[in-house]
């Protein structure tokens, strides 16, 4: 069995549950924070065969959107810094685990 960890943006997380729910595959949904800029995400947990990964990855690629957002300039910068800039944010950080063991009760 496989634990697939997956960081979405939480723009993304409907999507990515609904898709999941539709192929049949249960995950649970959590609320987290972190990243560049510090904004909400969700974490979902997805408990699979082996056989099933490719199966949650593809989902994940394809419901994740990619898209560009603004950074703030510096405070106080000048120059370069002192420039609005945009980041790629979006799409998936996804870590695949080895479940050792597994219980529902």
């Amino acid at each position: 069995m496989k634990l697939v960890v997956a960081i979405v943006q939480d723009q993304d997380a409907l999507a990515v549950l609904n898709a999941l729910a539709r192929q049949g595959l249960r995950a649970t949904k959590l609320a987290s924070t972190g990243g560049f800029l510090r904004e909400g995400n969700t974490t979902v947990l997805v408990g699979v065969e082996e056989d099933a990964v490719d199966r949650v990855l593809d989902i994940l690629r394809s419901t994740g959107s990619v898209r560009r957002e603004p950074v703030p300039p510096a405070e106080g910068g000048s120059g370069e810094e002192a420039r609005p800039a945009e980041v790629l944010v979006g799409g998936a950080t996804v870590f695949v685990l080895d479940v050792v063991r597994y219980a529902k009760f």
